[in-house]
Parts: structure tokens; C-alpha cells; sequence
């Protein structure tokens, strides 16, 4: 069930893609929306040598009026279109450094269904292509990421399941039922499946599926780990899917984050948008 929604805005990217997709999610489940947005205070503001405590203390607050302000225009855009959709939402702006404004971000999405960002963009230097990834290993609950070229609504009419017979596949098969149950199509692909026990395998998986009364298939492939995250892309383009589930594999830290390999391959390269669980 999704009733309790929470979208990460960044204040320092592109921000429509994730709104639009939270928005429709929130209209489509009749759930509130939560939008959160931090503006990100920098630690290494310069001062003169001479410059006395009040001084440096107006200069602190001048940079954290800045980020705050960062983030209320950010949301400024949410609240625009949240009040348009007629969805129940709240919001708030933050102003902080990285590792506080993850700490109480992560402590929000803990209490959310379902937590919705946008996908990181590499070329781009801020903490907001790593709050994402913070979520997903810290919050303890499933992470929808939206591609930075996603446009318009969120559709889940066709899912598709990256399947191993692991213990975070499974987490996020679970997580993705409130989705499971309004697919019209699911496609489950079956990475490696030899190496799943048979009370996991794809055709159990397959069975399981078929009652939440979507027409389901599975789609075989045996790959590299190298090659595992361009395949379930290439299937997800064939397919035309509109959604992927997979685990997030790896862990976090802010100084060393650490990722799987082929989640570390969708995070950088998705072209449709995926739930991840970890």
C-alpha cells in the first residue's frame, strides 16, 4: 500500500522530472506527498584574517540564507503543481551541510512508503547526486529513482523484475507489489538462473505473479556481471517497460560509498525509471 509518500527535490539540478513523476504517483494512489529540499551550506566560505566572531557569524548566516533560499525556490515549484493536482502535500526546506541534511533526510524516508528521487547526473559536482544513494542504503525502505531525462507522468502499466533469487531481489519484489497489483504486464528477468535454488527460481517467481492477475513472462539471461546491467536494459527497451525492480546492492558511507557493480551501472546509465530495495 502506498499512502505515504516522500520526494527528494535537489535544489542545485533539474527538478521537473522527479516532481512530475511523484505528483502522478501521489494522483494515481491517493497518497500524500511529503517533499523535502535542502540547500546545501558550503563549509569553506572565505574570510579576512582580521575578520572578528560577529563578523564571521554574519557572513555563516548570510551563506545559510542563500541555501535556504536554493531550496525554497525548489519547492516553490512543487507546491505550484501539487496544489494544480489536488494531492494532500506538505513540504520543507532545509538548509545544512551534507552529512546533517542526510542524516535527517534518511530519518524522514524511514517513515515513508516509498521515497522518490531523481537519478544521479555525474557530471554534475553537489551532494545532490549522492543523497540518493544515501536513501537507498540507510532508509530502509524502497527507493524509486526517475531518469534525468524522464518527461511527464510516471507509467506502470509494464514492470519488469530483475530476478536472482537474492535476498534483496526479494526485498524489492515485495516492495513492489502496490505496483504489482495494477500491472497489466510483468516480465520477469531471470539473471543466471542456475545458480538460483528451485523454490526461488524464475518459474516460482513466475507462479507467484500470475495472482496478482497480470499476464507475466520470463525472459532468460545468462551474463558477466559486467554485462548483467546493459542486458536488463536492452530487455527493458524490447519489452517496452515502464518500470524496473531490482536490490540495490552495496553499502554507504559519505566519505566511501560503496556500490555494486551493476547497481552502480543502473544508477548511471537507467533509461527507464527503477525501484530499488536494498
Amino acid at each position: 500500500m502506498l499512502k505515504n509518500l516522500l520526494v527528494y527535490i535537489p535544489s542545485e539540478r533539474s527538478i521537473r522530472p522527479v516532481v512530475d513523476a511523484a505528483i502522478s504517483l501521489a494522483v494515481s494512489y491517493a497518497a500524500h506527498l511529503r517533499a523535502i529540499s535542502v540547500g546545501y551550506e558550503t563549509t569553506n566560505v572565505a574570510l579576512p584574517i582580521d575578520a572578528g566572531g560577529a563578523a564571521a557569524a554574519a557572513v555563516f548566516e548570510i551563506e545559510r540564507e542563500r541555501a535556504l533560499a536554493r531550496a525554497n525556490a525548489a519547492l516553490s515549484v512543487f507546491e505550484i503543481e501539487a496544489r494544480n493536482a489536488g494531492i494532500a502535500h506538505d513540504s520543507q526546506a532545509m538548509a545544512s551541510v551534507p552529512v546533517d541534511a542526510a542524516a535527517s533526510v534518511i530519518a524522514a524516508a524511514r517513515l515513508h512508503d516509498l521515497t522518490i528521487v531523481l537519478q544521479p547526473e555525474p557530471e554534475r559536482q553537489t551532494f545532490d547526486n549522492v543523497m540518493p544513494q544515501e536513501i537507498l542504503f540507510e532508509s530502509g525502505g524502497p527507493v524509486l529513482f526517475v531518469p534525468y531525462v524522464h518527461k511527464g507522468p510516471l507509467e506502470t502499466k509494464r514492470i519488469g523484475i530483475a530476478w536472482d533469487g537474492s535476498r534483496l531481489a526479494a526485498r524489492a519484489l515485495r516492495d513492489a507489489a502496490p505496483f504489482l497489483a495494477r500491472a497489466q504486464a510483468i516480465t520477469v528477468i531471470s539473471i543466471n538462473e542456475g545458480k538460483a535454488p528451485a523454490e526461488a527460481s524464475a518459474k516460482a517467481v513466475l507462479a507467484h505473479l500470475a495472482r496478482y492477475g497480470a499476464t507475466v513472462r520470463i525472459q532468460e539471461m545468462d551474463a558477466d556481471r559486467a554485462d548483467i546491467q546493459p542486458s536488463i536494459l536492452s530487455i527493458a527497451a524490447d519489452d517496452g517497460l515502464d518500470l524496473i525492480v531490482m536490490g540495490g546492492y552495496g553499502h554507504s558511507r559519505l566519505q566511501e560509498r560503496i556500490l555494486g557493480g551493476v547497481t552502480r551501472g543502473m544508477i548511471q546509465s537507467m533509461t527507464v525509471p527503477t525501484l530499488m530495495s536494498h
